[in-house]
């Protein structure tokens, strides 16, 4: 059983349709990339992912269960909604960490606002506020940030200011994690290290969905990739498929003119 369905996810903002019926699953410990010219509808197919927006119709299922149905949810409540994001973490490509927290408090910040929201003991919450505290920890060991734990993000480089946000999309533990052009505001030489925190992921059989520009970094890193053009998947693959021996003339193009700098 796949870990991750989509099934007919539709998008429309006004006239102008994004998404035109998106249909894909994905693996328990696989990465998926999603790769496509501007305007594609990549980025709007993650937000859907992690209902920042909400799809107009299709179905979103997590290990056969389904958290979302368009039919079913025309006004979803906050507390709902809550549980439905915590299936995905999200990493944005322009880091949002929140300025007036340090590193170790970006991190622990949701979790332990989430646990406000529990009924639990004195002993209860320190002994969970003690676990949150411990996993930020490895989390920054993970991404090789012990000693920025105290600093503030306008303290950190671009490329570590994403890797912290790795962790705090981490600190959750969510099924799949998802990053949204991870790279695309670093500069190339702060690009690797960004990637190599990913590999890292993979590796330690992270279940991802990456929307990126870096072909060669999709094609290394990906069990799937998934074309998008217009609003569709024009092409769907192992690597070697999509990137080796494209069908879609659109994707040939595609390709012809992003792997120039191969």
């Amino acid at each position: 059983m796949a870990l991750l369905e989509v099934k007919n996810i539709t998008k429309s903002f006004g006239k102008t349709e994004v998404l035109k019926g998106i249909d894909f699953s994905l693996e328990q410990g696989k990465v998926l990339s999603i790769i496509g010219s501007s305007g594609s509808g990549k980025t709007t197919l993650l937000r859907c992912l992690n209902f920042l927006e909400s799809p107009d119709t299709g179905t979103i299922s997590i290990n056969g269960k389904t958290i979302y149905n368009a039919e079913q949810h025309k006004k979803i409540k906050d507390d709902e909604l809550r549980s439905m994001r915590l299936h995905f973490g999200l990493v944005f490509q322009s880091f949002n960490l929140f300025p007036q927290y340090n590193v170790i408090e970006n991190i622990t910040l949701a979790p332990k606002l989430r646990l406000e929201e529990e009924k639990l003991s004195a002993a209860q919450k320190k002994a969970r506020i003690d676990e949150i505290n411990e996993n930020a920890w490895a989390l920054l060991k993970k991404i090789d940030l012990t000693e920025k734990a105290k600093s503030y993000p306008c303290e950190l480089s671009g490329g570590q200011q994403q890797r912290v946000a790795i962790a705090r999309a981490l600190a959750l533990s969510p099924d799949i994690l998802c990053f949204d052009e991870p790279t695309s505001a670093l500069d190339p030489e702060l690009t690797g290290e960004v990637l190599r925190v990913i590999r890292e992921l993979k590796d330690s059989n992270c279940t991802m969905i990456v929307v990126t520009h870096e072909m060669e970094f999709a094609k290394n890193i990906s069990d799937e990739v998934i074309f998008m053009a217009n609003g569709v998947i024009e092409e769907q693959g192992t690597p070697e498929d999509v990137f080796d021996n494209p069908k879609s003339p659109l994707t040939q193009s595609f390709l012809s003119k992003s792997l120039e700098s191969f």
